[in-house]
């Protein structure tokens, strides 16, 4: 089976295929987990860019956005190199705005 699905904001859309509906469902959800994030949490902007950093020949994966600088970072799975999005800090503990954080040159803190 094959589906073509387009993000909510119609920037994006894919090809997904599957061998049942449930193969169909399980590729939606990891596309929507990472292309779906169409608004800044901080300040609500949807004047969004994907960016990947190379630091020491590491890739970061986020989205940014141009409005007020705030970005959500993402993880990679170990097993198959997925992404996801990192809404929880180092302790397990949920992040506020959704996971979107911002410098602070003050504090020298994400927040």
């Amino acid at each position: 089976m094959k589906l073509t699905y387009t993000t909510k904001n119609e920037r994006i859309s894919i090809e997904i295929e599957g061998d049942s509906h449930r193969d169909l469902f399980t590729g939606i959800a990891k596309f929507q987990e990472v292309f779906e994030e169409n608004v800044c949490q901080k300040c609500k902007g949807e004047n969004i860019r994907f960016v990947v950093r190379n630091v020491d020949d590491n890739l970061y994966y986020e989205l940014r956005c141009a409005d007020c600088g705030a970005r959500l970072s993402f993880g990679v799975h170990k097993k198959g190199g997925g992404l996801f999005p990192k809404r929880k800090d180092p302790e397990g503990n949920w992040l506020p705005d959704n996971g979107w954080v911002k410098w602070n040159p003050k504090t020298n803190k994400n927040e």
